[in-house]
């Protein structure tokens, strides 16, 4: 069943994400509502949005109503006063199964003036590969729903306050009975008046529109610790959007992502690099410089290094987060073979192999190599 009167409402598609849906409705709701849009046709079209919003806001009934309809969305498959009797008895817990499938709505506790948390954010922080070593402080911008700074959160204009709604009594929904072919059905959904709130407000803020919310540019500090890396998260307190009531803040996860090293690979602290020898160093032993993200090291190649040979730096690793003392760094030896030898070299090899008694059969260049090659 293709159903999709619901999002075109709220311009939306089917597959829009929870919080692309509530930025829609907060849109459109602003520009419809009857207290600010004089325009004839405004309520209703404010009422659509609120069905809408109301059957697309919750992940049960959005289920509900991609598979059946609005008729599945609003409770016309089950529960109600049409299933009570039967000797006293009644059908028990059909109400929990209903009200897993279709969001409640058969009576229920909830105190809709009660003070709720706002919603958490998450940003996307990114660090080079030596900022995620030694740690760093970032300040970041972002927008997020703040409480409206003309009202407080109320939603009413400066110098009044909001009522208890008129409609719900404050209870923040109402009883609708619906026909069906089981019966006459009863179902709680959301006040069409206050939308949930259990408060009508009158006279609306003129900043807000009477959401009590407002869309503020926000920068916070974060101090990122070193020794993070790739899709660590860190916790923000109150750095998210406003909550609901006058609740608190809810949080920002900063999420960090690094950059990769052109010369160091990471494995937790432990770090790796790949030093490049030619053969004489390798045979006859050296004294480099070796790079680390602490400063160049001296190490000592002893004589007859083999490719593949490691060799451990104490100490010249990345941190560990919990300060359990710092990582080492591991030196992996690649001998590189010439490619481009000339005649005082290759003279030079041939006697090294003959004076080990080594049996070398170089190829010789034919007359077509030899001019490929420049010789």
């Amino acid at each position: 069943m293709n159903n999709t009167e619901y999002y075109d409402r709220l311009g939306v598609s089917k597959n829009a994400s929870q919080d692309e849906i509530k930025k829609a409705y907060r849109k459109l709701s602003k520009k419809y509502h009857p207290d600010i849009n004089k325009e004839a046709e405004a309520e209703q079209t404010y009422k659509d949005i609120q069905e809408a919003y109301e059957t697309l806001g919750d992940d049960q009934k959005r289920a509900s109503y991609d598979q059946f309809g609005a008729a599945g969305a609003n409770g016309g498959f089950g529960g109600g006063q049409g299933f009570s009797g039967f000797d006293g008895a009644g059908f028990g817990g059909f109400e929990d199964i209903f009200s897993s499938f279709f969001g409640g709505g058969m009576g229920g506790n909830r105190n809709p003036n009660a003070p709720r948390k706002g919603d958490d954010l998450q940003y996307r922080v990114n660090l080079t590969f030596e900022e995620a070593i030694f740690g760093t402080t970032k300040e970041i911008k972002y927008n997020r729903e703040a409480s409206c700074h003309t009202c407080d959160g109320s939603g009413a204009k400066p110098g009044t306050n909001p009522v208890t709604c008129g409609r719900c009594g404050g209870a923040g929904v109402i009883n609708v009975d619906t026909q069906t072919p089981l019966g006459m059905m009863r179902r709680q959904v959301t006040c069409d008046v206050c939308h949930g709130s259990g408060q009508e407000i009158k006279d609306p803020c003129q900043t807000c529109y009477g959401t009590g919310r407002e869309n503020q540019a926000h920068t916070v500090e974060v101090r990122v610790p070193a020794g993070v890396e790739s899709d660590q998260q860190i916790r923000l307190a109150s750095q998210g959007e406003a909550g609901y009531n006058g609740g608190s803040y809810g949080d920002l996860f900063v999420v960090i992502q690094v950059a990769a090293s052109d010369k160091f690979e990471r494995d937790g602290t432990t770090i790796h690099y790949n030093l490049h020898l030619n053969f004489a160093q390798a045979a006859l032993g050296d004294t480099v410089d070796v790079p680390t993200v602490h400063g160049d090291v001296e190490l000592n190649i002893p004589e007859g290094t083999q490719a593949g040979k490691r060799f451990r730096l104490r100490g010249k690793g990345a941190p560990s987060l919990r300060g359990a003392g710092q990582g080492d760094q591991y030196v992996t030896i690649i001998v590189d073979t010439p490619t481009d030898l000339n005649d005082t070299q290759r003279k030079a090899l041939m006697e090294f192999a003959q004076a080990g008694n080594l049996n070398v059969k170089p190829k010789k260049k034919n007359f077509f190599e030899k001019m490929f090659d420049g010789d």
